[in-house]
């Protein structure tokens, strides 16, 4: 009658290897690769599981260790450097890196066991603590922005919006007044900074159709930095002016 034998379960070949070496004491940089070769085979021929992905695992890291020992009982190859290469030095990478990580996920698990241990006490706050919002410091919200450079970057654009402008045709037919409807443009000016997050303030400007909806794009700029619904910032003094969006 045959004594049954229950075997270890392991993640992997890697894991066997690292549970084979631990169990011999072997020093992971001098292994043994026949006497680990043999013991990994016998553990291989006790194998009992339908699952052919697991065992396709194991079976390739058998070969490896057969193409190892092999390698071994041939004359040692140089490097480039005219060092003599182990053929145990991949096999040996792997497995520091594999042990590294299973050491991690030990410490996260222990660290989450630990957190599970901790209790926290509901947050309860007088209503008027709770309701207190910090004063606005527009100092700090605009940083090294000036009104001044902002109004530079308007007159860059208003002047472009000149140069375009065909000095003998703009002579003929009748100039009509410009009519820009401010709360639409406000509603577009919104809708831009919510959809792009983060803009340059030449290109917003540059997008406008004429010097009327240039002034107005301004003003309405001036506007929602005046009420935090945005904030202007500037790496340098002649680099562009990048909006961010808060809506």
């Amino acid at each position: 009658m045959a004594i049954p034998v229950k075997l270890e379960v392991f993640e992997g070949p890697l894991d066997l290897l690292l549970h084979l070496i631990d169990k011999n004491k072997i020093d992971i940089y001098d292994i043994p690769i026949v006497v680990i070769t043999e013991q990994y085979l016998d553990y291989i021929r006790q194998m009992e599981t339908s699952d052919m992905n697991v065992m396709s695992e194991f079976l390739v890291m058998a070969a490896t260790l057969i193409d190892i020992k092999c390698r071994m009982l041939l004359p040692k190859e140089a490097d480039e450097e005219g060092e003599e290469e182990d053929p145990r030095a991949e096999l040996v990478q792997k497995l520091l890196e594999y042990k590294m990580c299973k050491f991690m996920s030990m410490e996260l698990r222990d660290r989450q066991v630990d957190a599970a241990r901790n209790l926290y006490r509901e947050q309860h706050l007088p209503p008027e603590v709770a309701a207190y919002r910090p004063p606005v410091n527009y100092e700090e919200l605009i940083g090294d922005m000036t009104l001044n450079r902002l109004h530079e970057i308007f007159k860059s654009i208003m002047k472009r919006q000149e140069d375009k402008i065909d000095p003998i045709r703009s002579q003929y037919g009748n100039i009509e007044k410009d009519e820009i409807d401010m709360d639409v443009k406000t509603l577009y000016v919104e809708a831009y900074a919510r959809e792009h997050k983060q803009f340059s303030f030449r290109k917003l400007l540059e997008k406008q159709t004429s010097k009327m909806e240039v002034i107005v794009t301004f003003l309405i700029i001036l506007e929602l930095m005046k009420t935090s619904k945005i904030i202007i910032s500037q790496e340098d003094i002649f680099s562009d002016i990048m909006i961010t969006s808060l809506l």
